[in-house]
């Protein structure tokens, strides 16, 4: 039955329910009293909630707290082990899977290496359905167990009604992959298991903005620095948190050609694959047939190396003008979306900002406007080099909790009414 504002009494209890989850979730134990005024539902509805939630096996006491002078409170949690989440990153090396209980404490993981046959689609369908397997094998666990699966994956991300997510990757030679549709075909997951696919940059946004250093904050752009570079503009409600094609962003007129076609991307200046390529065209000599952290590793080593050695001048030259052009690039974001926190992670980020962090803020500044400029904070991410695998897994993770911990239920098949299939035969042909 609907009420006045079209809601009906299953909308409100999972409203109730997903209100009572999401504050249990981000804040920690509370109690039933604390929970009231936190959620702004009565004692009765959440006694009757959070006894619903009990009976499904997401909620348990866990011990309790001294109320100043009356019976102690007992206080409440979600159940780590009431289901299971994973996080997929098709990264530009590797493929990882990891597996997490609900509250993403990390069960395994699985990895398989990118290798002569790139970005493939059928190899890379492979890579995610054998790792899945395999940490699923490797925690015990059934894909009965699952929440959901989230991928985070280079391009842009489209959805259609018959394929669901659809990826359109220009650098990787993905035209209209309908991703979806090949892994719920191939993975062989139950159909209650949900696929949630966005952008790499996308997935790690949320996580930085859920539970790393933009947390507290309205506005965040987060950078995804790897073999490429992209972005993505996350707000304080995480669903209007958006992946930006910010590598194509021309920061040179009929300057280098980008891996995606174009003349003069910023791409083609500061991904770790165009830094490397400049820094060989310049005379820089990375390891013979090293994979790119190994050359990045090489490139930061010769222009800052340890002990009394000599600075290579070319390393450190190439590494300055990628400073300018990151902040050059930098400040189209804060000039467009003036945001409070600029983050940047990714492996080549994390790896090359302890050093040039200072020359990309300068650059930064230099590029911008100065009201918006003088209000950004341009810093490193805080979740570490895996961070967009534990970002796609907040994908399923933020749906089951809107949910209020529902589970998605096979379609049903629908069963016309059999006043159609009586009136059928009476139709003017």
């Amino acid at each position: 039955m609907a009420g006045q504002a079209g809601r009906t009494v299953n909308d409100l209890r999972r409203s109730n329910r997903a209100a009572v989850l999401q504050r249990l979730y981000f804040d920690g134990s509370m109690s039933r009293q604390a929970l009231g005024p936190a959620t702004g539902l009565s004692s009765g509805t959440i006694s009757n909630v959070v006894g619903e939630l009990a009976a499904d096996g997401l909620v348990e006491e866990a011990g309790s707290v001294d109320s100043g002078g009356g019976r102690p409170r007992t206080l409440l949690r979600i159940v780590p082990a009431s289901g299971h989440l994973i996080g997929v990153d098709v990264g530009e090396t590797r493929v990882r899977v990891e597996l997490f209980d609900l509250t993403l404490t990390e069960l395994a993981r699985a990895e398989r290496v990118l290798t002569g046959h790139g970005y493939d689609v059928g190899v890379i369908v492979e890579h995610i359905r054998d790792a899945i397997g395999d940490v699923l094998r490797h925690a015990g666990t059934t894909a009965g167990h699952l929440v959901g699966v989230g991928v985070g994956v280079p391009g842009i991300v489209a959805r259609t009604p018959q394929d669901g997510a659809v990826v359109h990757g220009q650098t990787i030679g993905w035209d209209a992959v309908p991703l979806e549709a090949l892994l719920r075909d191939a993975c062989g997951l139950p159909d209650t298991v949900p696929y949630f696919i966005e952008n790499g940059a996308r997935t790690l946004g949320q996580a930085e903005m859920w539970f790393g250093a933009g947390r507290g904050a309205q506005s965040v752009a987060v950078i995804l620095f790897g073999s490429g570079v992209g972005a993505c503009h996350v707000t304080d409600v995480a669903e209007q948190g958006r992946a930006l094609e910010w590598g194509h962003l021309t920061v040179k007129v009929q300057g280098r050609r980008c891996r995606c076609g174009a003349l003069g991307c910023l791409e083609a200046y500061a991904g770790a694959e165009a830094l490397l390529e400049r820094w060989r065209e310049a005379g820089g000599c990375p390891p013979e047939g090293s994979d790119e952290e190994t050359a990045l590793g090489a490139l930061l080593a010769a222009a800052y190396p340890a002990g009394e050695g000599a600075a290579d001048p070319v390393a450190l030259a190439v590494l300055q003008e990628t400073a300018e052009y990151l902040g050059a690039g930098l400040s189209g974001l804060i000039n467009l979306f003036q945001p409070e926190r600029i983050l940047m992670g990714g492996w080549a980020g994390l790896e090359l900002g302890p050093r040039f962090l200072a020359a990309v803020r300068e650059y930064a500044t230099a590029y911008s406007l100065g009201y918006p400029a003088g209000r950004v904070t341009i810093d490193l991410g805080a979740l570490g080099p895996d961070a967009v695998t534990l970002g796609a897994a907040t994908l399923p993770l933020a749906h089951f909790l809107a949910a209020g911990g529902r589970r998605a239920r096979p379609a049903r098949e629908i069963v016309a009414p059999a006043w159609r299939a009586a009136l059928e035969g009476r139709a003017v042909h």
